[in-house]
C-alpha cells in the first residue's frame, strides 16, 4: 500500500507543482507583491529611464569615462528626441544631485520665467478679448522660457566630467540617422500629432511622417533637433540663449503674435537651492520646494508618520483611506502656497513642521473629508519623463524634465526641432493668489525629483511623471519601500491609486474642497477593498486615470552595488555594468 501510494504520488507531483505555480502566477498577477521583473544590480554604474534606447545613451558615457552628471544630460537629451510626447528642450527641469567628493546633496530650479514685456493687466485684457477665464494651454500665452538646456550646462558646469561634445555625440546620431520608435510613446505620439498638427510653426514637418505620428518600430530621425544639438555642443549654452536660436524664436515670435523675447532668453538663469527635507520614520526625503509640488510628498508623510501603516497594511482600506485623506490635506496647503520664492516666501516653518502635521492628522477621521481647505493664513494633467543615474564614484542624479501637456504647445519655431512648453498655463490669475501671473515670474510646476538619505549616505534617488499625480506616487513607493518591506521594483510595480478634485493652484484663493473627490485604483484591487472604501464615503472608480510612470536607483554600500528599477507598464529599462 505504501509503495502505492508512494507512486501515486509520484505520478502525481508534477500535476501538483504545475497546480501550485499556475497559482503562485495567478496571485503575483492580482496579488499584493506583484512584481513584473526583478530589480536589475550592478556595481559600477545605473541609468534608468522610460525608453530602453536613452538608458542604453547614458550608460554609454558611463563606460567611457563620463560621470552619473553627464550620463543623465545624455539621456535627458536622447529622451527629448525619443520621446518628445513627455519632454524636450522646449521644456523645464529640475534635479537633485548627490556629489561624492563633496558629500553633498545640491538640488537645480531649471525652470523659465514668463516674459518680462507681458504685464499682468495686458495678459487680463487679451483673456478677456479671447474671451476665456484662464491661460489657455495651446496658446503662446502659455509659454514660458525653456529651461532644460541652461539646467544641463549648470549642471556640467559644476560637475561634469567629460566635454558636452561626447555628451550630446549619440543624440546628435540618433536624431540625424533615426532610431525605431517604441510602442507606448508612439501612442502617445499619434494622439498628440493628431491634435497639434495644425498647430502654426513647423510641427508637422518635425514630428509628423506623412501628416501622423511614427507607427511602432518606423524609424523617425529629426536632424533639425540634430542641429540644435550640435550648436549647443559647439557653442555652449549661449547659443540658446544669446545665439542663433534665441534670435530665431524672437523673430518667429514677433511674426506670430508671441510674447517671448530675446531679452528673455538672455535674461535666463537657473538656480542652485537648498533641498527642502523632513525625516520619515529614520530616513531623510529631500524634494525641491518653491515652485514645485515636491513639499506636498513631505507633508504627506509628515501626516503619515503618526500612523502605523505596516499594521494596517497595503492596499488595505485602513491605509488607502489615510493616504487619500493625507493627499487632501497637503493639496489643499498645494494650492495656496507654492510659488515662485522670488515672489513669494512659502512658509516652509509651518508647512514642514511635525506639530503642523499634528494639527492637520487630527482633522483624519473614519470617513472621507468633504469640506477643506488650508490650515495656514495666508492640476490634474501633465506628461513628463523621469530619469535616474548612478555611477562608480558614487555620484548619483535624480532628475525631471517636461514640456507640461504632451508634446507641449506644438508651437515649433522653422529649423529647431523642439516644441515650446505650456507651464505658463499654471499661473493663478486671483491677484491675492500666491501663484498669481506676472512677468518674468516662474510658475507653479507640478515636476518632481526625489531622493532619500539614510544615517547621511545616500539611500535611493526616484521619481515618477504624472502631472498632480506625482506627489501621490512618490508616497506611495516610499511607503512600499520603508512601511512594506518592498525592494524598489516591487514598490514600483505594486496596484497604485489616484485621487482627483482637490483645488488647484490655478484656482483663486477662495476656492477650497467642497466634495470628497474621485479615488481611482487599479483594476487589481480587491472589491471587498473597493466596497469599504465606499462604506467610507469614498468615490471609488477602477481605472480610468493616470497612474504615472517611475524609475529608482537604490545604493547597496554594504555590497558596494547599485539596484535598479524601471516602469514595466510601459517602455521603461533599468540597466548597469
Amino acid at each position: 500500500m505504501n509503495r502505492q501510494l508512494t507512486l501515486a504520488a509520484a505520478l502525481l507531483l508534477p500535476f501538483l507543482l504545475m497546480t501550485d505555480l499556475l497559482h503562485a502566477q495567478i496571485d503575483r498577477e492580482v496579488g499584493k507583491l506583484f512584481t513584473a521583473r526583478s530589480e536589475v544590480i550592478a556595481e559600477r554604474g545605473m541609468v534608468a529611464t522610460s525608453q530602453p534606447l536613452a538608458t542604453q545613451v547614458g550608460l554609454h558615457i558611463l563606460r567611457n569615462g563620463g560621470n552619473a552628471i553627464d550620463a543623465a544630460i545624455g539621456a535627458n537629451a536622447a529622451m527629448g528626441l525619443m520621446e518628445p510626447t513627455g519632454n524636450g528642450i522646449g521644456g523645464d527641469l529640475f534635479a537633485i544631485i548627490w556629489h561624492e567628493e563633496s558629500g553633498q546633496l545640491y538640488a537645480l530650479n531649471a525652470s523659465g520665467r514668463s516674459p518680462q514685456n507681458l504685464s499682468y493687466d495686458e495678459l487680463m485684457e487679451i483673456l478677456e478679448n479671447k474671451g476665456v477665464s484662464s491661460i489657455p494651454p495651446y496658446d503662446l500665452l502659455s509659454v514660458s522660457v525653456p529651461g532644460a538646456v541652461d539646467g544641463w550646462f549648470e549642471m556640467h558646469e559644476r560637475f561634469g566630467s567629460v566635454e558636452m561634445e561626447e555628451i550630446l555625440s549619440e543624440p546628435i546620431w540618433y536624431a540625424e540617422n533615426g532610431f525605431p520608435v517604441s510602442e507606448a510613446i508612439s501612442a502617445s505620439w499619434r494622439r498628440s500629432v493628431s491634435f497639434l498638427i495644425d498647430q502654426p510653426g513647423a510641427f508637422e514637418e518635425t514630428f509628423a511622417i506623412e501628416g501622423e505620428g511614427p507607427e511602432k518600430g518606423e524609424i523617425f530621425s529629426n536632424p533639425d533637433l540634430g542641429n540644435t544639438f550640435r550648436l549647443l555642443a559647439e557653442q555652449g549654452r549661449d547659443a540658446f540663449y544669446r545665439g542663433e536660436i534665441a534670435e530665431k524664436v524672437d523673430e518667429w515670435m514677433r511674426d506670430n503674435d508671441g510674447y517671448l523675447r530675446y531679452i528673455d532668453f538672455d535674461d535666463h538663469r537657473s538656480e542652485w537651492v537648498d533641498p527642502v527635507t523632513t525625516n520619515y520614520r529614520g530616513y531623510d526625503v529631500y524634494q525641491v520646494g518653491g515652485n514645485v509640488q515636491g513639499t506636498a510628498v513631505l507633508q504627506m508623510l509628515n501626516i503619515l508618520e503618526g500612523f502605523d501603516l505596516s499594521e494596517t497594511g497595503f492596499a488595505s482600506p485602513e491605509t488607502l483611506h489615510l493616504l487619500i485623506e493625507a493627499k487632501k490635506l497637503a493639496f489643499e496647503d498645494r494650492a495656496k502656497h507654492y510659488a515662485d520664492p522670488d515672489f513669494h516666501d512659502v512658509p516652509y516653518d509651518i508647512l514642514l513642521s511635525k506639530e503642523y502635521a499634528a494639527e492637520r492628522r487630527e482633522l483624519i477621521g473614519e470617513t472621507a473629508m468633504e469640506d477643506l481647505t488650508t490650515g495656514v493664513d495666508v492640476l490634474e494633467d501633465g506628461d513628463t519623463i523621469y530619469l535616474t543615474t548612478a555611477d562608480d564614484e558614487g555620484n548619483m542624479v535624480s532628475l525631471i524634465q517636461s514640456n507640461f501637456r504632451g508634446m507641449g504647445t506644438g508651437f515649433v519655431v522653422p529649423g529647431t526641432g523642439f516644441s515650446f512648453q505650456n507651464r505658463g498655463e499654471l499661473f493663478s490669475l486671483d491677484p491675492e493668489h500666491p501663484n498669481v501671473y506676472a512677468p518674468a515670474k516662474r510658475p507653479f510646476h507640478t515636476i518632481i525629483p526625489g531622493f532619500v538619505m539614510k544615517d547621511g549616505e545616500p539611500f535611493m534617488s526616484f521619481g515618477n511623471m504624472g502631472g498632480a499625480y506625482q506627489p501621490i506616487g512618490h508616497v506611495s513607493i516610499l511607503t512600499n519601500v520603508i512601511d512594506f518591506g518592498m525592494n524598489i521594483q516591487q514598490a514600483g510595480d505594486a496596484l497604485r491609486w489616484d485621487h482627483s478634485g482637490s483645488t488647484q493652484p490655478t484656482d483663486d484663493l477662495s476656492e477650497h474642497l467642497t466634495n470628497s473627490g474621485v479615488v481611482s485604483i487599479e483594476s487589481a484591487i480587491d472589491y471587498q477593498v473597493v466596497r469599504d472604501l465606499e462604506m467610507k464615503g469614498h468615490n471609488v472608480q477602477i481605472g480610468d486615470s493616470f497612474f504615472g510612470r517611475f524609475q529608482a536607483i537604490m545604493r547597496d554600500l554594504e555590497n558596494g552595488v547599485y539596484y535598479g528599477a524601471s516602469e514595466s507598464r510601459v517602455d521603461g529599462q533599468a540597466a548597469g555594468y
